[in-house]
């Protein structure tokens, strides 16, 4: 009775061949790929340095300020400098900034590449049908998944967190980009035409901005998923907080992977708030258009 319960056949699969294939590729197009892991490895450092020259206090203090301003209450934005200030008092404050520049260095490239592609689908749905399949892929692939790719073509280090971080973050942005300028009243975009806009005016002066709430959310989320793939991505070098919580799972030590996954929850829970407030104004905005 094992037929009823095997399956009757199996495909045989080379994989010795699918791995030669994909490193070959990496030795053929090895100056490609360089100039993209240098352009990768300056974009981090810049942004790492630029956070570095910001002292501490005043840091916490445009953390207060934003927050406030967003959120419309200054006990949430005191709130949020302490969580902030916290982070520094227990010692990790310079691998919070090594995390941060790998997240807004993915998060810009996410944006950049994310924001045309939606605009490109919600244009045409043919492309649109094309994608969706390929966005479907890219959003349920395990994470792990991405970092073989990323870590054969760009080494080990911080560029291929970049590129690990980007492939499995831009996907609500190119969604929710889509989404929000579809979702637009017809007859809104019908009347910008009639009044003589035409098709790029119609589409930066009413669409984007009738857009803006879905588009901020797309960022919302862009980040979030940024926020957690790199801590995966340290199992590939990428230092920072990730690699705290790495060392801590490796060691079995409760206290130091406790404190530092409570930074990376801080950091994900200020950013989270700070880009809901962007889009609780952009739709205050939006209705008083």
């Amino acid at each position: 009775m094992d037929w009823l319960y095997d399956f009757p056949f199996k495909i045989s699969i080379n994989y010795k061949a699918i791995d030669s294939t994909v490193t070959g590729w990496s030795i053929k197009f090895d100056a490609f790929f360089s100039i993209i892991k240098g352009f990768l490895q300056n974009l981090v450092t810049s942004i790492n340095e630029l956070l570095d020259f910001i002292p501490w206090s005043v840091l916490v203090l445009l953390v207060v300020v934003i927050s406030w301003k967003v959120s419309r209450k200054i006990r949430k934005g005191i709130l949020y400098g302490a969580l902030l200030s916290l982070i520094g008092a227990v010692g990790l404050w310079s691998l919070m900034i090594e995390t941060l520049s790998i997240i807004i260095a993915s998060v810009i490239i996410s944006l950049v590449l994310g924001f045309p592609i939606g605009i490109l689908l919600s244009t045409s749905d043919r492309v649109d049908r094309i994608m969706r399949p390929i966005l479907d892929t890219m959003q349920t692939m395990p994470v792990f998944v991405y970092l073989i790719p990323a870590m054969v073509f760009f080494g080990l280090g911080k560029p291929p967190a970049v590129i690990a971080t980007t492939v499995y973050a831009i996907v609500p942005m190119i969604r929710l980009t889509n989404h929000g300028i579809r979702q637009i009243n017809k007859e809104v975009v019908e009347a910008s035409l009639a009044f003589g806009s035409t098709k790029i005016q119609s589409l930066v002066k009413v669409q984007i901005p009738q857009a803006l709430p879905t588009i901020m959310t797309g960022v919302n989320q862009t980040l979030m998923m940024a926020m957690s793939m790199v801590v995966t991505t340290s199992m590939i070098g990428a230092s920072g907080l990730g690699m705290e919580v790495l060392i801590a799972v490796n060691r079995v030590e409760m206290g130091r992977g406790l404190v530092s996954g409570s930074a990376v929850v801080i950091i994900a829970i200020i950013l989270d708030r700070i880009t809901q407030g962007l889009i609780h104004s952009s739709e205050v905005e939006s209705d008083g258009e």
